[in-house]
């Protein structure tokens, strides 16, 4: 799936990088933005998910329809990606520097004029929304009870970045906002409603969706979760950010608000440190310790755990057709123990 993803994507951009060049070569620059992220790596959960539910629900594997909902679900996540980066001010993405660090670097060597960092934001902004349209297009010929899911989850995802934003000015450490910035930003995006869409694309019903979904939801979560271990004590050898950059954002994550319920007072004053964008390496350390100290680390471990075994047991009883039931076992083992 992931290579007949990438296929279709290669197909868009040669076609659209041919229709914008031939009205004037600059147009090319937004384009090879995204193409650059599209192309830079990326796992390809969305279409993985969205295949073995088209699949569960009897869809032909051939069909080129779930092709398109793959490409279009990694386009709308390149546009989250790109708008999520000058949100977060972000210099890296998956071993690179993000588009907006680039732009700014192209201003700054041909000495346009204005400024370099609203150039390169502006760059990438145009290049997100251009990637929110194309997705759109792709999808352009599926049924009604997809367009509809396609809806909810563009509606989601922008929702859960907004709770992500308030969280992140305001320092909270609340498990309950945790969990919802979990679920809406990420878990529903990444597996629920791309299960959904594929689903529905077959001509699933409403009872297959909430089966699908008493797997996607608890296996969503899983995913953020692992997702928050990974940004506080990831490789960058194999994430491609720095080590700490997430807790130099302070993004509110479950592993940080459960450190901070069971912190002393002086480990306390060490996470008040998080969110701090001059966190220096050996503070990154402090508050890792803090994190492993307090439990907060293992307990987050165990709810990933617990999360994914209440997805496999919700699917493997599911009568789903074909060896749909297995490989979303299969990608449930993955994603909830990947190293990047």
């Amino acid at each position: 799936m992931a290579a007949r993803v990438d296929a279709r994507l290669a197909r868009l951009f040669a076609d659209e990088l041919d229709r914008w060049r031939a009205i004037d070569p600059d147009l090319a620059e937004p384009l090879l933005v995204l193409q650059r992220l599209v192309d830079a790596g990326g796992k390809r959960l969305r279409p993985a998910f969205a295949y073995w539910a088209f699949v569960a629900a009897d869809g032909d594997p051939a069909d080129p329809r779930i092709v398109d909902a793959g490409a279009a679900l990694e386009v709308l996540h390149a546009f989250a990606l790109l708008h999520d980066d000058v949100m977060d001010g972000s210099a890296t993405r998956r071993g690179r520097p993000t588009a907006h660090v680039e732009m700014a670097g192209r201003h700054d060597a041909a000495g346009w004029r204005g400024e370099a960092r609203r150039f390169g934001e502006g760059v990438a902004v145009l290049a997100g929304d251009l990637a929110h349209v194309y997705a759109d297009r792709l999808l352009s010929t599926a049924p009604p009870a997809t367009v509809a899911v396609w809806h909810d989850l563009r509606l989601e995802v922008n929702m859960g970045q907004m709770l992500d934003l308030l969280g992140t000015a305001r320092a909270d450490r609340d498990r309950g906002l945790a969990h919802r910035i979990a679920r809406y930003k990420s878990g529903k995006y990444t597996i629920e409603r791309p299960l959904h869409v594929g689903a529905t694309l077959a001509g699933g019903d409403e009872r297959l969706c909430a089966v699908l979904s008493a797997y996607g939801d608890p296996l969503g979560e899983a995913f953020q979760l692992r997702d928050d271990l990974l940004g506080a004590f990831g490789n960058p050898a194999l994430t491609g950010k720095p080590v700490g950059d997430d807790l130099r954002e302070g993004k509110p994550t479950a592993l940080l608000a459960l450190a901070t319920e069971r912190a002393t007072p002086a480990q306390v004053a060490v996470l008040d440190r998080v969110g701090d964008a001059d966190l220096r390496d050996d503070e990154v350390a402090a508050v890792q310790r803090v994190l492993v100290d307090t439990g907060a680390r293992d307990e987050v471990e165990r709810l990933v755990a617990t999360l994914t075994d209440r997805a496999v047991d919700a699917i493997a009883a599911a009568p789903l057709v074909g060896a749909a039931a297995d490989e979303l076992v299969r990608l449930a083992d993955f994603v909830t123990s990947r190293t990047v």
